[in-house]
């Protein structure tokens, strides 16, 4: 399933650049009571940040997983 930038999704995956030109793949999980499994990893890192939300009333957008990641992600 593909879902375009603000459509919301299931299951996917998708990366972005950062402002300083690092690479960003970004997971989604939909799990089954409803709640969300999402991941952050920074492209040549072993480090997969990683948060399970509590069930949701409607499925995230990517607009709506990144904004989780920004403290982590700003780190150099």
């Amino acid at each position: 399933m593909k879902a375009e930038d603000g459509a919301k999704m299931r299951d996917q995956e998708w990366s972005k650049a950062l402002a300083d030109g690092r690479r960003v793949k970004f997971t989604y999980q939909e799990l089954p009571d409803g709640g969300a499994f999402i991941t952050a990893q920074i492209e040549k890192n072993k480090v997969v940040y990683s948060i399970l939300l509590a069930p949701a009333e409607k499925p995230l957008s990517r607009e709506e997983v990144e904004p989780h990641f920004e403290g982590e992600l700003s780190k150099k």
